[in-house]
């Protein structure tokens, strides 16, 4: 017997393994929030511009959206963090005419983001580029990357309602092998905090939380989560009273 076998209960830790989230198109959770981005994404190649920036709130679905679009365009895949030193040609090479930039405006480099709008243009392909907010809001210094960028069509993912929350709940805590009970999901809906980034972040606390505490994610254990976050100050969690149950 190893020796965290013999550890008691409430012993034993939370140790933060790497889970794998479904990214696939059949993964994808449609709602009012998303449904103009899905639906413009869906129109391709038939887009009124070349270029669409689509943003929305940190964990909307942007980028499972844009892999969805990426794998149906055959189009090269590059991130924010990607490397970024190469020159464009090489970023971004023939014969390949669609490209997707996941956060695109996190990119440190304007010089290379336009030589790539560039080469989108010069071989009559699409760019998709994924943002938080839409360019307007971009710190942006290169006047000819601005006047490329106001050009693009805007697509926006908004707050989500109750039944994406509720779907989320339930795929995010599947994606980590847990099954919540129903009563859980329907008072984490009444009483947590309601965006995407919160959804993802209790998502982990309650995973920690019953691994603890050798327990399944119930209200109870949903409640506590919820306590504890309120009690650090995060998600802006109001912390439940007794009449929340």
């Amino acid at each position: 017997m190893s020796p965290l076998t013999r550890l008691a209960p409430h012993q034993q830790l939370a140790l933060d393994l790497p889970h794998t989230e479904r990214s696939e198109e059949q993964d994808f959770l449609p709602s009012s929030s998303n449904a103009a981005a899905l639906a413009h994404l869906s129109r391709w190649p038939d887009w009124p511009t070349p270029v669409t920036v689509l943003f929305g709130p940190e964990g909307s679905g942007k980028t499972h959206l844009a892999r969805i679009w990426a794998a149906r365009a055959r189009a090269v895949w590059l991130e924010s963090a990607g490397p970024w030193l190469l020159p464009p040609r090489d970023l971004f090479p023939a014969p390949a005419t669609c490209l997707a930039i996941d956060e695109a405006d996190l990119v440190w480099d304007e010089q290379i983001l336009f030589h790539l709008f560039n080469l989108v243009t010069e071989r009559r392909g699409s760019l998709l580029l994924t943002a938080t907010l839409p360019p307007a809001g971009w710190r942006l210094a290169l006047p000819d990357l601005r006047s490329r960028l106001a050009l693009a069509s805007l697509v926006e993912i908004g707050p989500p309602d109750d039944a994406l929350l509720a779907a989320l709940y339930v795929k995010q805590l599947a994606d980590r092998g847990l099954r919540p009970d129903k009563g859980a999901v329907e008072w984490l809906l009444a009483h947590g905090p309601r965006s995407f980034a919160a959804v993802r972040r209790i998502v982990g606390e309650l995973d920690r939380a019953s691994l603890r505490a050798c327990r399944p994610v119930t209200t109870a254990l949903a409640r506590s989560v919820l306590v504890d976050l309120a009690g650090r100050g995060g998600e802006d969690v109001a912390e439940p009273t007794e009449e929340d149950g």
